[in-house]
């Protein structure tokens, strides 16, 4: 029996959140290993399963909206602008499980602005799509300087734990913490689904896709609302995970043939489980101490940008 694309991914998705949380439990005390599995391993795999699957299917959307395979959160701006946000809250002395909520809004108000300033210049009718990437490229330098001025401003109390949180990582939390980010991250992926048919229309171009009676702009709004509320999400509860929207949707593309409606779902998939593999080889480099995950899908993904941009096709002058 073959089995389809999507159940390939639900299997593998299984198989990582088992090997994650069972990883190096063999060496523990018989019992040591029920606390270390469900108080600390199972808690861990979740929020890997859920930021892996967020990150990925807004990539997806994204590359998706904007026709674009190097569009996603980290290079538009998005994951910046919420970093920013998420940062100053961390400054105020709000990433308590308490304020875990307010932490949130700081996330999701950076990156809508962040978003929308990339949005409104391809909005232009003269934009090309390397200008937005431009555009997305100004954005994050322009909120990386204003987040290390935060980060100086920030009590030195608190520094060490911004700045790790600044490398993006998935803490050691309860199922709490991740409860609390479940509704409005299940929020955002009903959005984004529910439009993956428009999306597949809006590849053809926003004339013809309006033409078949598809709302362009409003449907790009939505979008792009729910793709910040996932990323603020996200960024709030493990900070700014690069790469991950771009390396994901290119592993899905081949299984599903380029078509909007199964690369989202097939993203999603296969984010949750590169992210959750990727901690576990993240925590089992090092011998002493474990190296934050969002610095190894950074060195996975800028050198894959780097090849996108060599072998795209250019475009006549």
């Amino acid at each position: 029996m073959t089995l389809s694309p999507a159940l390939r991914g639900l299997v593998l998705l299984v198989l990582a959140a088992l090997v994650s949380a069972v990883s190096l439990a063999y060496r523990l005390p018989s019992e040591a290993t029920s606390f270390v599995l469900w108080q600390l391993r199972a808690p861990r795999v979740a929020l890997g399963l859920l930021a892996g699957s967020q990150l990925a299917l807004v990539g997806a959307a994204y590359q998706t909206l904007f026709r674009n395979p190097l569009a996603e959160s980290s290079t538009l701006g998005t994951t910046a602008g919420a970093a920013l946000g998420a940062l100053l809250a961390l400054s105020l002395g709000l990433e308590g499980v308490g304020s875990f909520a307010a932490t949130s809004v700081f996330s999701f108000a950076g990156a809508v602005v962040a978003s929308s300033l990339v949005l409104r210049v391809a909005a232009s009718s003269r934009a090309r799509l390397e200008e937005v990437l431009l555009a997305g490229i100004a954005v994050t330098l322009a909120t990386s300087a204003l987040a290390q001025a935060a980060q100086a401003l920030t009590d030195p109390n608190r520094l060490f734990s911004a700045t790790m949180w600044g490398l993006g990582q998935l803490p050691q939390v309860g199922f709490e913490r991740v409860a609390y980010g479940l509704l409005p991250l299940l929020a955002a992926t009903i959005v984004l689904l529910r439009h993956r048919r428009a999306l597949s229309v809006m590849l053809l171009g926003d004339a013809w896709a309006r033409s078949l009676g598809v709302p362009t702009s409003r449907v790009r709004l939505e979008v792009l609302l729910a793709s910040c509320l996932s990323v603020s999400v996200v960024v709030a509860l493990c900070g700014p995970i690069a790469f991950v929207g771009l390396i994901v949707p290119h592993l899905a593309r081949p299984l599903v043939r380029g078509d909007a409606t199964g690369l989202l779902t097939a993203s999603a998939l296969l984010g949750a489980t590169f992210l959750t593999l990727s901690d576990l080889c993240a925590r089992s480099m090092l011998p002493d101490r474990e190296l934050p995950v969002g610095v190894l899908t950074a060195a996975l993904g800028a050198p894959l940008l780097l090849w996108i941009i060599v072998r795209r096709p250019r475009s006549p002058s």
